[in-house]
């Protein structure tokens, strides 16, 4: 497969690799340039500071345990939603922005949030998911063996098992992947991940026997798989719908950095529920996202006409689809796109 790029974009410096005005400038310096903010609004935006509202919703996690306490079947449900919401919020969103060190300036409380959100919120290991979506993901996006999001394909299932039901899974598979990587760190590290997943858990599972008022730990452990599956369907679809499928490139012709991230990410429209859960940097905003991988999902919102209207001008790829398209397109061509090897597409035409 090839493509073909006949406009003024081919060979404009970002950042040190591709960007929009022929020079080499960092992300941060050229949105100072191009957006109507003061410094002191873009730098406070640039580290997440207003993400703090929707990452921290202590008054929602009291309001849901509270409500599992109930025995009105809907007020139950409430609580159910309400704590699946804040569990996607802390492990989806809350996650993705330490793993990108999106959340403060400091390098220290950056590796603290980065161990609570990841460790102790997702059960998962910090270390290998930040290499595997920062240093892999990212910085080899869509590049075949690298970055290629094939992590998230399983060849055996067939498309109803893997589109419907393996997400109930995701809870469960998590922390045992997590288990299986502690083997190949040093001993002290595996001691801290193993600890802050187990405290992670613990404490879910003690508030729902103790502030919940269940009364047998399997009727606890049955509403916390509840909670943390309750946005797992959205969560693996996303994961597979913006970048599978798009152009997919070899290690050795791999195209310049612009052109890897605009053939190879694709936004999806704001979903009100997905866009408050997992972030405008993972929903509508993927491109930007992918562009400026450290600014806050507010930043990300904001800029996201200036990127839209420079790749525009530029010739450039938009890509951009609606959550039900994508999901008709992965069930019709399935075996296509997640069972046959991808078909390896050449940029060609550039400066």
């Amino acid at each position: 497969m090839r493509w073909s790029q006949g406009g003024a974009a081919a060979g404009l410096q970002w950042g040190g690799e591709v960007g929009p005005v022929g020079h080499t400038l960092s992300p941060k310096v050229w949105l100072r340039v191009s957006c109507p903010m003061t410094p002191e609004e873009l730098d406070s935006e640039w580290r997440g500071v207003r993400e703090g509202k929707t990452l921290f919703p202590c008054p929602l996690l009291c309001a849901g345990f509270l409500c599992l306490s109930s025995e009105n079947v809907l007020v139950f449900a409430i609580g159910i939603t309400i704590l699946g919401m804040c569990h996607s919020t802390l492990t989806v969103k809350g996650s993705h922005l330490a793993t990108h060190g999106a959340l403060t300036k400091s390098k220290c409380w950056s590796k603290i949030w980065l161990l609570f959100f990841v460790e102790v919120c997702t059960a998962f290991t910090a270390e290998f998911g930040k290499f595997s979506h920062v240093n892999m993901h990212h910085g080899y996006t869509n590049v075949v063996g690298l970055g290629d999001s094939s992590t998230w394909k399983l060849p055996c299932l067939n498309r109803y098992v893997y589109m419907f039901l393996v997400p109930f899974l995701i809870p469960i598979i998590t922390p045992l992947v997590a288990l299986e990587r502690l083997w190949k760190v040093e001993l002290r590290i595996a001691l801290r991940t193993l600890g802050l997943i187990s405290l992670g858990l613990y404490s879910q599972y003690w508030l729902l026997l103790n502030v919940s008022g269940f009364r047998s730990p399997s009727s606890a452990l049955t509403c916390m798989l509840l909670i943390r599956a309750l946005l797992a369907h959205p969560f693996l679809h996303v994961n597979i719908f913006q970048h599978i499928g798009l152009p997919m490139f070899s290690r050795d012709k791999k195209p310049q950095r612009i052109h890897m991230m605009t053939l190879g990410v694709l936004n999806l429209p704001r979903l009100p529920v997905l866009d408050w859960a997992f972030g405008h940097s993972l929903i509508s905003c993927h491109v930007e996202h992918h562009l400026f991988p450290k600014l806050s999902d507010n930043m990300c919102l904001k800029v996201k006409p200036v990127v839209s209207r420079f790749l525009h001008e530029k010739q450039l790829p938009y890509q951009e689809d609606s959550y039900l398209a994508r999901f008709r397109l992965f069930l019709n061509r399935y075996e296509e796109l997640m069972v046959q090897a991808p078909l390896i597409t050449e940029v060609v035409g550039l400066q």
